[in-house]
């Protein structure tokens, strides 16, 4: 006996659903058919030549990062989550500032900052009486080294979220039975609390390293030519669309690599916690120079990747504070609000379509399909740049080509070279944000409520339209200001696709600041700055203090 037919809403939601997941995975599908079945096979050329240095870059400048990461960001989530000592309440908001620095505003902040003629060095020189490079020695900022220590000041705050909550979610028990035992606070920390937070912190540090994989603007204002830069000198530098491809192949390896280190460390560490919400235990008092040693530990990173920075843009800016009415300015701006209005807009939308469809539907090719859509956070900007480009690419000249044969005119480039185009990478890769924020709010319908609605002859359209909807418009502003954020941040996507002499804030940055003119590009940086700061305040108002004696 065949069962009773889907009512036609749900399986339009369906179809709609698995149209929209497969678009969004074009450009990773591109990618893998052109790496292995490419027009031009220049395997042997990039392995004899320039790639074996690509991958080795890459793999330092993501092992350096992944540790220092690690490290700062468990220290630090561990110190304001679990001790006692002055400013932790400050500490506990204040570590998420340094995701409103873009890596490469950072980078270009701290090389002039740093440089020979910046003020720290200004400042040494005359403290000692030096007069010239030979009397001392100074790091070269502009190395792997650099590179490595200013992208992990900018991004261990995602450690410090994720172990943070691991953190919160222990229960006493645990740490109090090792104390019992002998342990010291630091014992019962490295023994009990940190392998339980370990699933967490690995999906930190994962998330840091597929952020460090996307950047351009650092490695290569730092010179380090790791595999993202290399992408975008190949195809934009060479014109070698094929070897971009498979350069952006082996970048894949790298970001499934990641995946599964995040889901192989979550699946062999887990552990069941109480039904109630568990007791917290004691905060730790610290005295002396503990308490010291604390607050430095924790105000560092913030000074490093926020406070230096934000005080250098602060003083370019204000020297140049005419640029603010430049015709250059003003449509960087607008450039760069139109494209993130315009994709914060279609993510929301395909956002509620899948969110809704993963919700009523419970098994299938749709939601596996969902699920691959959504994973396109983890794709650097510059593959999915190329991933985009060959298929718009190929649509552009096929239907030139059919209307030149058929009607003698020619159409150009309609979609490739266009805002379409960069709005659709923009929604490929930021749809997981606009697509968990809707989820998590759909969670907190209770399925008696739409039960409710269909029991009134409310079909799945219906009812969504008419409770779901109205439910979720905090999930829906939430989902749009971070989509937005992300969007006005993004360069090696924008870089790649953008039309001919368009160009946004974090381009106009880019171009400014390879020229070494870092003053000028001060202003549309700090832009990014204070637009980058929305989501972080948003997100620091969610942070809420477990009870925990004191």
């Amino acid at each position: 006996m065949r069962g009773t037919p889907r009512p036609i809403g749900e399986r339009l939601l369906s179809l709609a659903a698995l149209v929209t997941g497969l678009a969004l995975a074009l450009p990773v599908i591109t990618i893998i058919l052109l790496a292995f079945a490419p027009t031009e096979n220049i395997w042997p050329h990039l392995i004899e030549t320039v790639l074996p240095g690509y991958v080795l870059r890459t793999v330092l400048l993501l092992l350096g990062v992944g540790l220092i990461t690690f490290v700062v960001g468990t220290g630090v989530a561990w110190l304001v989550t679990m001790c006692r000592f002055p400013l932790r309440p400050l500490f506990l908001w204040a570590s998420l500032l340094p995701l409103a620095m873009p890596g490469y505003i950072v980078a270009y902040a701290y090389v002039d900052f740093l440089s020979y003629a910046g003020p720290l060095q200004s400042w040494l020189r005359e403290l000692f009486g030096w007069t010239s490079p030979a009397d001392y020695w100074f790091p070269e900022i502009r190395s792997l080294g650099g590179a490595v220590f200013i992208l992990s000041m900018v991004l261990y705050p995602y450690v410090f979220l994720t172990a943070r909550a691991s953190f919160i979610r222990q229960p006493a028990t645990q740490l109090e039975v090792a104390r019992a035992l002998g342990r010291t606070p630091w014992g019962a920390f490295r023994a009990v609390a940190l392998p339980l937070a370990r699933p967490g912190i690995a999906v930190g540090v994962s998330l840091a390293l597929m952020e460090c994989l996307n950047d351009i603007g650092a490695a290569g204002f730092f010179g380090v030519r790791t595999l993202t830069l290399g992408v975008y000198t190949t195809w934009l530098s060479q014109g070698n669309l094929g070897g971009a491809a498979q350069i952006s192949a082996v970048m894949l390896l790298f970001i499934f690599m990641l995946v599964w280190f995040e889901r192989t460390a979550r699946r062999k560490q887990s552990f069941v916690l109480p039904a109630q919400r568990p007791r917290q235990p004691d905060r730790i008092r610290l005295n002396g120079w503990q308490r010291a040693l604390a607050v430095l530990a924790c105000g560092l990173p913030i000074v490093i990747g926020f406070v230096v920075p934000a005080l250098v843009l602060l003083n370019f800016a204000a020297s140049r504070w005419q640029d603010a009415l430049s015709t250059a300015y003003l449509n960087a701006v607008s450039h760069s609000l139109l494209l993130a209005a315009l994709a914060a807009a279609v993510a929301v939308v395909l956002g509620l379509i899948l969110g809704y469809a993963n919700r009523i539907m419970r098994k299938g090719f749709t939601r596996r399909v969902i699920r691959l859509a959504a994973l396109g956070y983890a794709i650097p900007g510059t593959v999915l740049g190329i991933g985009v480009l060959i298929p718009l690419a190929a649509f552009d000249n096929t239907l030139d080509s059919f209307l030149r044969e058929q009607f003698g005119f020619s159409t150009g480039l309609l979609l490739s070279g266009s805002i379409a185009a960069v709005v659709f990478a923009y929604v490929v890769r930021f749809l997981a944000v606009s697509f968990g924020a809707i989820e998590t709010g759909l969670q907190k319908v209770t399925p008696n409520v739409a039960a409710a609605a269909r029991t009134l002859g409310r079909g799945p359209i219906r009812a969504f339209l008419e409770v779901h909807l109205p439910l979720l418009r905090p999930a829906l502003v939430s989902a749009a200001l971070l989509v937005f954020v992300d969007c006005m941040k993004e360069l090696p996507a924008t870089l790649i696709l953008r039309p001919f002499d368009f160009e946004t804030l974090a381009t106009t940055v880019f171009m400014l600041a390879s020229l070494d003119q870092l003053e000028e590009s001060a202003l549309p940086a700090l832009t990014i700055v204070v637009v980058g700061l929305l989501p972080v305040i948003l997100l620091a108002r969610t942070l809420h203090e477990p009870h925990i004696t004191s």
